[in-house]
């Protein structure tokens, strides 16, 4: 990447590196003896021309990181350009992965609180979480029948620029990394069409007589945002392992919740072809969302199995043996995999010319709840499609699309919303609407009937922006109950409770 030497304040580019050697070393992302050779080395990488007399940095908070993005700003153009280079500059400071594995596992000893906390701490300072961009994504919850809502509007992710657009279809494909979850991104410099992770570090984690890798999302979207990573890149596969794989990870850290994506399209997530779990430290709405039924099981009398009271499909397994509920859980698993039920439109599986293509699927969440006791939610999913609904039966329906139209993957299942940033403007835009003030057209066309649906239901002298804020959380609630298999009405009951003694559950009167 061309540094644009002949046009910017050397005199600046050298006190601002200053203030970075200086709040790295406040940080404790490098120390007193590593300076020189940092400076040099963020002289090479910026084509900054030594100064003669080193500045005094600056010691205040602001400084960081304001002094980074104006090193950004001095020397790359776009904004693919700068996040490229703001990954190679905080490489610098980043340790390399031995040594951030060896303050892991000596933390680990301490408690596995006191290594995340560490862990996560360094990953904000080294800015591969960055955590000021992420500040600017909106937050607010709804309350609902089913509990409240989280609702986020994504505003982290910069819109590409056309020149970095035009300059990635030049460049050569060259499949490494395979994918955004392989192992190889660790210290890979990126290119316009591959982000940069020289700041990226993941500690490995024995799970299932395998090496994982524990590391967190850059777009964290609640506390503590971690993806735990296969060693090898192989598709999504939710079987008796992922499950073992689930409690043994809660077993090291029992202060997380941990959970995967379904593993088929449609109902999955947004990335299928590397298999990973995902977790951190936040209480999901789904985790206090009550109970409609209990269950018990004459093979598995140390666990109790309830119905949660949720838009989508949800049985709760809760034990103090870990072993029960790896096993049951996999003989639901089994018997969701073949099971149909022509009432509720689900059919396990379409045959075609090649052979049968599966339609059902769970997407698993465990936790160690309240009461000391592993717990663990099995959401039921389907995939099927038809000429009404060809992205997907159980998925957001049509009418919907205009606030949530992506897969409804682990994140949202669990009660948190995931919109595009699109949504911060067009808000602006609906509020103009219905207030009777001029509205961009273009804005407003794809959610005008909705617009119009609920105008009738704004009270006089309302707070206008609360209430767009609250209709698109219902929106929310509305995108989780198209998402359900088995209905939250009677009927939708009766045929959940007829898939349960399939399984060979007993109602516990």
């Amino acid at each position: 990447m061309a540094m644009k030497a002949e046009t910017r304040d050397q005199n600046a580019v050298v006190q601002y590196i200053e203030n970075l050697l200086a709040y790295a070393e406040g940080k404790g992302l490098s120390s007193a003896e590593d300076r020189v050779f940092l400076r040099n080395s963020l002289y090479d990488l910026l084509s900054a021309a030594p100064a003669a007399e080193i500045p005094s940095p600056d010691l205040t908070d602001e400084a960081f990181p304001r002094d980074l993005y104006a090193i950004l700003d001095l020397c790359a153009d776009t904004a693919a350009e700068k996040d490229l280079l703001d990954a190679r500059v905080m490489g610098l400071f980043t340790p390399r992965p031995s040594e951030v594995n060896r303050i892991f596992e000596k933390n680990y000893k301490i408690s596995p609180r006191a290594a995340t906390d560490a862990f996560y701490v360094m990953c904000q300072n080294n800015h591969y979480i960055q955590a000021d961009r992420l500040a600017k994504n909106l937050y607010w919850l709804t309350k609902t029948e089913f509990g409240a809502l989280e609702i986020t509007v994504n505003l982290a992710k910069p819109e590409k620029d056309p020149r970095d657009i035009a300059a990635a279809k030049a460049l050569p494909q060259t499949g490494y990394p395979k994918c955004l979850l392989c192992m190889e991104n660790v210290g890979f410099a990126g290119h316009l069409n591959h982000p940069a992770r020289q700041n990226l570090r993941a500690v490995p984690v024995e799970l299932a007589g395998e090496t994982w890798y524990f590391q967190y999302s850059p777009y964290i979207y609640y506390n503590e945002h971690c993806i735990v990573l296969s060693p090898t890149h192989t598709p999504m596969s939710i079987t008796a392992a992922t499950f073992r794989g689930l409690m043994e990870f809660l077993k090291k850290f029992p202060h997380y919740i941990i959970g995967s994506n379904s593993d088929i399209p449609i109902v999955g997530g947004s990335i299928l072809s590397h298999d990973h779990y995902q977790g951190g430290r936040h209480v999901f709405p789904l985790e206090l969302a009550g109970i409609y039924a209990t269950y018990r099981h004459r093979s598995f009398p140390r666990v109790k199995a309830s119905l949660v009271k949720w838009p989508m499909s949800v049985i709760r397994l809760e034990s103090d043996d870990s072993e029960s509920l790896i096993t049951l859980s996999t003989e639901i698993l089994e018997n969701w995999k073949n099971y149909s039920d022509e009432s509720a439109s689900v059919y396990a599986y379409t045959r075609t010319e090649t052979g049968n293509t599966p339609h059902n699927a769970i997407t698993p969440i465990a936790r160690l709840n309240k009461h000391g006791l592993w717990e663990m939610d099995l959401v039921l999913r389907n995939n099927r499609t038809s000429d009404e609904h060809p992205l997907g039966i159980f998925h957001p329906h049509a009418n919907l699309h205009h606030i949530k139209k992506e897969n409804i993957g682990l994140i949202e299942v669990m009660g948190l919303a995931i919109l595009p940033g699109r949504l911060k403007n067009d808000m602006d835009e609906m509020e103009a609407y219905l207030t009777g003030r001029a509205a961009r057209e273009e804005a407003i066309a794809e959610h005008q009937p909705w617009l119009d649906e609920i105008k009738g239901r704004l009270p006089e002298n309302a707070d206008v922006s609360a209430f767009i804020k609250n209709e698109i959380g219902n929106v929310f609630k509305r995108v989780l109950l198209d998402s359900g298999v088995f209905k939250t009405v009677p009927e939708g009951n009766r045929q959940f409770d007829g898939f349960m003694k399939q399984c060979g559950f007993i109602s516990d009167y």
